[in-house]
């Protein structure tokens, strides 16, 4: 694409053409503006730049349109969000950062790859505020008014609030980092950001969150099998899956054998299960032990 006809886009007039980044026809007429964001010349991120980056729509095609403001050549990019990121809930963005200047230029960046974003100036701001039961992460100045990003990455673990983070840093060191990620963070990113690099820490700590809430819905689906079990149910599963024969596990619990079988067969009816080794390891996974049995 030429000066020319980078000029007529920026301005708003009317081109139609053939973009040789594009496999097909385009009318630029069709281009509306969705959100801009001011960020480096080549490719080095979100900061003091001078190519904006707009998300447009193209006949259909969303697309990420990079328009460089002092003449140089347009360049344009497909969103590079992989698809598997969404899921039964739209993912969010958490931005915390007293500098409104960064909140707003990565609310652009992030609403330019369709991803959701809600930006806070502080952390007692984010705690105050009510959270979507979606996928998220959270993108985390290190130096705040306050509290400093690593206090609050404690804070947030003792109130159970389990939200992948990523710390951004102007004035990062080694061992902050190494702090940071040993506590749990997905990434330590320093300013001035790469927006590429900032969407792909991004891409990582949802595809965690979202493996997270996926294990604690199938804990808490098998939490609620295990409670629908009786007593002596209960009992019959700990030591069946602790490895004892029913003839043992009738002794332990001063049954017949036969009362034992029927027990075992209620148990693994109502866990859902069809062999040993499943029922198993949902015992594991709920944490379940048997006492110490008294006739071994």
């Amino acid at each position: 694409m030429d000066a020319g006809r980078n000029d007529a886009l920026r301005l708003g007039a009317d081109t139609r053409g053939a973009c040789p980044l594009l496999p097909f026809r385009v009318d630029f007429r069709q281009f509306s503006l969705r959100s801009g964001l001011r960020v480096p010349a080549r490719g080095r991120g979100v900061g003091d730049g001078r190519t904006v980056v707009m998300r447009v729509d193209c006949g259909g095609y969303g697309l990420n349109r990079a328009l460089a403001s002092d003449g140089c050549t347009a360049v344009t990019t497909p969103p590079t969000l992989p698809s598997d990121i969404g899921g039964e809930a739209e993912p969010i963005v958490f931005v915390v950062d007293d500098d409104l200047a960064i909140r707003e230029s990565l609310t652009s960046l992030f609403q330019s790859v369709g991803l959701r974003v809600k930006v806070f100036g502080s952390a007692p701001e984010f705690l105050k505020s009510s959270l979507p039961d979606a996928p998220s992460c959270l993108v985390l100045d290190i130096r705040l008014p306050g509290i400093s990003g690593l206090e609050f990455q404690v804070d947030l673990d003792k109130a159970g609030i389990r939200v992948p983070i990523i710390f951004m840093t102007g004035h990062g060191d080694i061992p902050m980092s190494v702090q940071a990620m040993k506590a749990g963070a997905v990434d330590f990113l320093t300013k001035p950001l790469r927006h590429q690099e900032l969407i792909h820490a991004v891409t990582r700590a949802l595809a965690v969150d979202r493996k997270r809430r996926a294990d604690e819905k199938t804990v808490s689906d098998l939490r609620r099998l295990y409670e629908s079990l009786t007593p002596r149910e209960r009992d019959v599963l700990a030591l069946v899956t602790a490895g004892m024969m029913n003839k043992l596990i009738a002794a332990e619990l001063g049954v017949s054998e036969i009362t034992v079988k029927v027990h075992r067969s209620h148990v693994m009816r109502k866990m859902r299960t069809r062999s040993l080794a499943d029922l198993a390891r949902i015992a594991d996974t709920l944490g379940i032990r048997a006492d110490k049995p008294k006739h071994l």
